[in-house]
């Protein structure tokens, strides 16, 4: 096994917790065992090869590969289902009664491979029924990996991860996925509201619009708590007054350092003006 010194160890997290806000400080052990493998078949000799070949990759290919390995792409159907239940039978017969544009606007932001962005627009769906055509409801999905994302604009997923989704959905929102056994694709009708995007949290966001919800949900695990304060407060900026943010429920936010109000676990909110 290739061993990372102290001096590679320090590079490497100051790197990518200035790149992309993820603290490695304690996952030295993860990072020698995810990795290893990946030098290897790269031609490294030492982790300080590994970190040039970082620095110099201008694809984004590498750095996808680094953090696809150190990071969890979990993802299925109806995961941390209150979200959802607070989004029919809170969020949205309010919304019918006041929004007035029929329009509403979502972001999930670290949406891995894009099932949350898929269960928001069947829960959304389901609640509307016919009157579904009366509103916009576009979803802006963004990973900072081009490759996952490339996997959620497919939107095949295997039969274990629809488990969870109540038997009429999995009927009206799939399909059997063409040449692939026991895999399911999500059917246009519902693929078609969704934008997918690369997008490194850590930036500023230039968005013409304001959200009505945005999921961010556990991808702040990885952050230390100044930089959750940071991005929330930024995701803050990005609401429209009265909107939400869903975060994990594993997750909690310092709330003497932003400004929401909090309505119950993971679930906070911007106030009306």
């Amino acid at each position: 096994m290739i061993k990372l010194t102290d001096k590679e160890f320090k590079e490497m997290y100051t790197y990518v917790k200035t790149r992309y806000g993820i603290n490695l400080e304690s996952k030295r052990v993860l990072i020698e065992g995810r990795l290893n493998s990946t030098l290897q078949a790269k031609g490294c000799k030492t982790f300080s090869d590994y970190i040039l070949l970082l620095r110099k990759d201008t694809t984004g290919e590498e750095i996808t590969t680094f953090l696809n390995k150190i990071t969890t792409n979990l993802t299925f159907f109806m995961r941390e289902p209150k979200h959802f239940e607070y989004l029919k039978d809170k969020i949205l017969p309010e919304q019918e009664k006041t929004n007035t544009r029929k329009i509403y606007r979502i972001w999930s932001a670290g949406c891995s491979l894009g099932a949350e962005a898929y269960t928001t627009l069947m829960t959304i769906n389901d609640y509307f029924g016919v009157k579904k055509s009366l509103w916009r409801t576009p979803v802006l999905a963004t990973d900072i990996s081009q490759s996952v994302l490339t996997g959620a604009k497919e939107a095949t997923y295997k039969a274990d991860l629809l488990k969870d989704i109540p038997l009429n959905w999995r009927v009206k929102y799939f399909k059997p996925a063409a040449n692939k056994k026991d895999e399911y694709q999500v059917v246009p009708a519902i693929r078609q509201d969704v934008e997918f995007k690369v997008l490194n949290l850590m930036d500023d966001f230039h968005f013409p619009y304001l959200f009505n919800l945005i999921f961010c949900r556990n991808v702040m695990i990885y952050f230390d708590q100044e930089t959750r304060k940071q991005l929330v407060n930024k995701y803050y900026e990005r609401l429209e007054p009265g909107g939400y943010l869903f975060i994990g429920h594993s997750e909690t936010i310092t709330r003497d350092a932003t400004p929401f109000q909090f309505i119950q676990p993971a679930v906070y909110r911007k106030p009306s003006r």
